[in-house]
């Protein structure tokens, strides 16, 4: 495992996985079919702040809930891939758009369709109650588990390497 903290300097973008990872994977289901999942209020104001310090913040996710899409675009984040079934083609389409070099992009997820894309990011990172082959391959393990503040984790210790974290509009909401 390389010294993930040596290259969080260089980072640009971070990629997410929503279930398991802003999510804890679990989905409540209605009579009527509509699914709800919980997500954390920490990750999600590092998230918002991670967007007003100027960094790439997209979503990679199998799911598609517009009541997700919805939640994220309210904390400023413009892309937010859901339905994806394979998550290279969205991985390549941000890396075209952004013209981004994968050693500058932070991916974090937590079971097997994110194995491809973590294994092309220049870090890849996953909550510590990830699926095994995940782990496996991961920079760093956060010790919090999905959707109990493992984004958060990151996203500090990011901006906090790059001396973006505790200044100017981190104040605000």
């Amino acid at each position: 495992m390389k010294n993930y903290k040596e290259h969080l300097a260089s980072i640009s973008t971070f990629i997410f996985d929503v279930d398991g990872v802003l999510t804890d994977g679990k989905v409540f289901i209605t009579t009527s079919g509509e699914q709800y999942r919980n997500m954390n209020i920490k990750d999600g104001y590092a998230l918002q702040l991670a967007v007003k310090k100027g960094f790439n913040v997209a979503i990679i996710s199998g799911g598609n809930n517009e009541g997700v899409r919805v939640r994220l675009k309210g904390l400023g984040l413009t892309d937010i891939y859901l339905g994806q079934r394979h998550k290279m083609d969205a991985f390549e389409d941000l890396l075209a758009i952004y013209d981004l070099k994968e050693e500058n992009v932070l991916y974090m997820g937590d079971d097997i369709p994110d194995y491809e894309v973590m294994q092309r990011a220049g870090i890849a990172v996953c909550p510590n109650d990830a699926a095994e082959e995940i782990k496996s391959i991961s920079d760093y393990v956060s010790p919090i588990k999905g959707g109990s503040g493992c984004v958060r984790d990151i996203l500090e210790q990011t901006m906090k390497a790059q001396n973006k974290w505790m200044n100017g509009d981190g104040f605000e909401w």
